[in-house]
């Protein structure tokens, strides 16, 4: 499984989010970012991320994903205080 892989997963269920995956093909790291997230604690933003790539992590073909999911306006925060 690719990285391109993954984000065309996550990018084609959460159509109004930029998705950015990393990774090399055991582990992969996901940015999303997306207005979606406004309102939502952490812990619910990773699930709904999650929610589009767990059949993968079920069936073993994704074995780790680390998730930071940000609103525009908190990425635009982490950006400023050079935090990804």
């Amino acid at each position: 499984m690719s990285p391109e892989d993954v984000q065309k997963r996550i990018s084609d269920a959460l159509t109004d989010c930029q998705v950015t995956v990393t990774g090399d093909g055991s582990h992969f790291e996901a940015v999303v970012i997306g207005a979606v997230f406004e309102g939502m604690m952490p812990v619910k933003k990773q699930q709904m991320v999650y929610a589009t790539i767990n059949d993968l992590i079920t069936s073993g073909e994704l074995h780790a994903m680390t998730i930071k999911a940000y609103t525009p306006e908190e990425w635009d925060k982490a950006q400023k205080l050079k935090v990804s």
